[in-house]
């Protein structure tokens, strides 16, 4: 790949999200968690109650992927999903109380691995880094 193509700031951004998710998947998986699961779970904490296809969206996955990270995770009882739907045919899912628990013990490996993959930065530009990048999804966002 030429040094032109490298320096595309989609490329980096490519380069950054796959190391990442490397870099958290190693860590949490002594935990029992990959970062899709995480990305689940922390999507369930913001949405209680949302639907699978609502989870998919917000977590960038097919249905099918979710429904297979889903599976995994109520298996280890941290989420559950309601038997009979609250509206139409969506059957809400939540955090279980283990659930809740493994993700605060999460988010502390996440952040470690955000604060590496942030290191040498200054607030001030780490804050202009989160405004640039919601910049780019929102003009991708349909």
């Amino acid at each position: 790949m030429s040094q032109e193509a490298t320096r595309r700031p989609g490329y980096l951004v490519k380069r950054v999200q796959q190391a990442f998710r490397q870099a958290s998947d190693e860590l949490l998986r002594p935990i029992g968690l990959s970062m899709a699961q995480y990305a689940v779970l922390a999507a369930l904490a913001e949405s209680p109650g949302a639907s699978s296809a609502e989870l998919a969206r917000q977590c960038f996955v097919t249905r099918q992927s979710l429904r297979d990270v889903l599976t995994g995770l109520k298996t280890a009882e941290l989420v559950a999903v309601a038997e009979e739907a609250s509206t139409g045919r969506a059957r809400p899912v939540r955090l279980t109380v283990t659930g809740e628990a493994r993700l605060k013990e999460t988010h502390r490996v996440v952040d470690d691995i955000e604060e590496r993959m942030l290191a040498g930065m200054p607030e001030s530009e780490r804050r202009r880094l989160a405004e640039l990048l919601s910049i780019c999804a929102e003009n991708l966002t349909p």
